[in-house]
């Protein structure tokens, strides 16, 4: 009797070594590799990143005892993950997001990072970045902003499809009786990182959000020109869909444009207040 207890606590150890030296070697490619990504910034198929490091960040999260689940993944969560990356990354500006530690917060080996990020980043990328004409970096910053308004309407739609799908795994884990209570913990654990993954994409979709307006203000201080006003356009349609990911409304048939309730946002060169001050020529 000892002997066994003896062998299944070395098997144990064994097996967390093992684990604890994968993740050493993952997360030291991680910082250097980030994940490949195709068309439209959606994740491309990978081992390294698809199966090792997910697999090594199960075992770190469940030494944290975190909710960790073993279920198939349903195609609406895939498509979810693969719409979602683009945004949660900056693949146009690597200095911005850091893609190597979105990588790892993403695999469950390192903690969150996102929590930290702060909306100046992007206006110094942008305003390091060499550019033959000032005018160019308003064009940078509508064309991010673009990017996002035409990919967030089939991100919000892959969401409200996972939603649905831990809706109905909820509902068959009440009303079957043959649902032993593990699988019960294992649907529960799944629900849980579902959200945690959604709460993500809305940081996400927030910061972009609020980094853009920083560096629009900042350039308009900075490098005035009227082709602001267009850049500031584009904001003012993207702001309905971060007001709808705020309220979790991932599922209303309306349009990001038509969700305001009627409620027009004002321009920044609406609310501006004008410089009056009349500087004499010398």
């Amino acid at each position: 009797m000892t002997i066994g207890a003896s062998e299944s606590a070395s098997e144990a150890a064994g097996y967390w070594l093992r684990a604890a030296l994968l993740a050493a070697l993952v997360a030291g490619t991680a910082g250097c590799v980030a994940r490949p990504v195709g068309d439209f910034g959606r994740a491309q198929p990978s081992v390294l990143h698809d199966t090792v490091m997910p697999y090594a960040g199960k075992l770190i999260a469940t030494n944290r005892k975190e909710p960790v689940s073993n279920l198939n993944q349903t195609d609406q969560e895939r498509e979810m993950h693969d719409r979602t990356w683009r945004f949660l990354i900056a693949a146009h500006s690597r200095d911005w997001l850091f893609d190597g530690s979105v990588e790892l917060q993403r695999t469950r080996i390192g903690p969150a990072r996102d929590f930290h990020y702060t909306t100046e980043r992007y206006y110094a990328w942008l305003r390091t970045t060499t550019y033959q004409s000032s005018t160019t970096r308003y064009n940078t910053v509508g064309r991010h902003i673009l990017a996002d308004l035409d990919t967030v309407p089939d991100t919000f739609l892959s969401i409200c499809a996972v939603l649905e799908v831990d809706r109905q795994r909820r509902i068959a884990v009440a009303e079957l009786g043959t649902i032993e209570p593990e699988v019960a913990d294992n649907v529960a654990a799944r629900r849980t990182e579902n959200q945690w993954h959604i709460d993500w994409f809305v940081r996400a979709l927030n910061y972009r959000y609020q980094s853009y307006a920083y560096a629009l203000d900042h350039l308009l201080a900075e490098t005035p020109h009227e082709q602001s006003m267009s850049v500031d356009e584009q904001l003012r349609r993207m702001r309905p869909w971060v007001d709808r990911a705020n309220r979790g409304d991932f599922c209303s048939s309306n349009s990001g444009s038509g969700s305001g309730h009627g409620v027009t946002i004002p321009s920044r060169f609406q609310t501006m207040v004008y410089d009056k001050e009349v500087i004499p020529q010398k």
